[in-house]
């Protein structure tokens, strides 16, 4: 049956480890996009549309497939058009995660049974939009709903953080900690790197006209972020190169930016290896995590980013070479101030062995100290979920993963944990009943919590208690 109490549970082992191990874990979401001053203001949902389609660019490329015009997506369309346009491409969805995942938001959020078509959509529109107007089902009530326990948002340098310290003082089930982004930093050759500089001016409280003052002013804003919670630092490195420098040379580049002058790709590669070295040393020095998310391959679609701007649902993978910068620049922090713990994210899963490969060069001192990510994107599905897991366990300790995140802006993502889980679950179930695993349902139920939960609880910094997570003051001296 669709969606029953075992779907995707292949064998008893599979339903032993979700139904008495994971399904009562709860959350860690360690990497998200949601807005913290919208958890704060915690507003009801105007209506269905509003909480499930607005920003979610996967429903949208499903909807574009199907024909939809782009007024019944992003554009002037009512509401309730373009959760109907949702509700007629759904049917066609199946065998795609979003059919799974839409229909789960539906039954655990709100109760729903029923499949989602053009035929049923009034009567769940009406009856959803009812539920969203209890106080149970504001931002937070969805969070607190969902179990979660923690929250990290992704976060400019120039951000103020003054809704993580609002946030700080509410009285809430979750905490909500900020993660260092600095990717506009990075970005020297784009539109408004000149305009950003000045944030983070204004930000850092000091003038930022040479290279040296970038870095101070980047390492003050570390100490900010690290004072009010933050324990990650997150990169967008859709091309990854590696060209060492000294740091006259990146101080040369820095200044002719500021002039105004277009740099060489060799210039922006400089500053670029330059800068995300030290940043890499800020942040072993803090003890936070670092996460890299490469290969995305962006705005392919010049009249749609044009329209719409960035993240819309234009975005690719990327198959250029990665592991010769990527070890030059791991090597080069390992022979420095050490590698902070790491997690590599590609949207590319041919770079998986090669990364598994390359992260136990530096495996040290910290279990699982170097990790491989989760499936991302185009490969959180139960196929790309399966993946990762079985190439980890095939070339590491799938017992140290830190397990899944939502990536996510909309409040309705956390069943992607449960589905998650189930595919985990269903993996560790078939080397049982193929005899690659013992039939312990301790040892593996313990396991199946850890991957779940406790793993990420702990690799991060965070400090359970009863209800409550607060974080560690330092990870590591340095």
């Amino acid at each position: 049956m669709f969606l029953n109490e075992d779907f995707m549970l292949s064998g008893d082992t599979a339903r032993q480890l979700f139904h008495q191990h994971a399904k009562a874990m709860p959350i860690v979401d360690y990497h998200c996009h949601l807005d913290p001053r919208e958890i704060y203001e915690d507003k009801p949902f105007e209506n269905l549309t509003a909480a499930w389609l607005y920003g979610d660019h996967y429903k949208w490329r499903l909807m574009r497939a199907n024909g939809v015009p782009e007024s019944h997506i992003t554009g002037d369309a009512s509401d309730y058009d373009k959760f109907l346009a949702w509700a007629r491409t759904l049917p066609k969805a199946i065998g795609n995660p979003l059919y799974s995942w839409t229909h789960l938001e539906l039954r655990r959020f709100f109760g729903v049974n029923e499949l989602l078509n053009e035929a049923s959509a009034p009567a769940i529109w009406e009856k959803v939009n009812r539920k969203l107007a209890e106080p149970a089902f504001t931002r937070r009530g969805l969070i607190r709903n969902s179990n979660v326990k923690v929250i990290c948002t992704t976060d400019d340098p120039a951000d103020s953080l003054e809704y993580h310290k609002l946030l700080r003082d509410s009285e809430t089930a979750f905490q909500v900690f900020p993660t260092f982004r600095p990717d506009k930093a990075l970005n020297i050759d784009a539109e408004g790197f000149s305009a950003w500089i000045g944030k983070l001016e204004e930000a850092a409280g000091q003038p930022v006209k040479t290279y040296a003052a970038l870095l101070e002013a980047l390492s003050n804003r570390v100490d900010f972020f690290h004072e009010n919670g933050c324990r990650l630092s997150d990169h967008a490195l859709d091309v990854l190169r590696y060209e060492a420098g000294e740091p006259e040379a990146a101080e040369a580049v820095f200044a002719k930016r500021l002039q105004g002058a277009s740099l060489s790709p060799q210039e922006i590669t400089l500053y670029r290896t330059e800068l995300l070295t030290a940043l890499i040393g800020f942040y072993q020095a803090k003890g936070w995590t670092m996460q890299l998310h490469l290969h995305a391959y962006r705005n392919n679609n010049t009249p749609m980013f044009r329209k719409l701007g960035p993240d819309t649902g234009y975005d690719g993978i990327n198959d250029l070479p990665l592991t010769t910068p990527l070890s030059q620049l791991l090597d080069r922090a390992e022979s420095g101030s050490g590698l902070p713990k790491t997690i590599l994210y590609s949207l590319n899963p041919g770079d998986y062995p090669a990364l598994l490969a390359l992260l136990g060069c530096y495996q040290k001192d910290t279990a699982g100290k170097l990790q491989l990510g989760s499936g991302w994107w185009y490969n959180d599905t139960r196929s790309g979920m399966r993946q990762q897991l079985t190439l980890l366990a095939d070339n590491s300790l799938l017992g140290n993963f830190v397990g899944m995140l939502t990536d996510s802006r909309s409040f309705l993502s956390y069943t992607r944990h449960e589905y998650f889980r189930r595919v985990l679950c269903e993996l560790i179930g078939e080397l049982v009943e193929r005899g690659e695993a013992p039939d312990d349902i301790d040892l593996l139920g313990a396991m199946v919590e850890d991957i779940s939960y406790n793993n990420a609880a702990g690799y991060f910094g965070f400090q359970t208690s009863g209800s409550s997570v607060e974080v560690t003051a330092r990870v590591k001296e340095c």
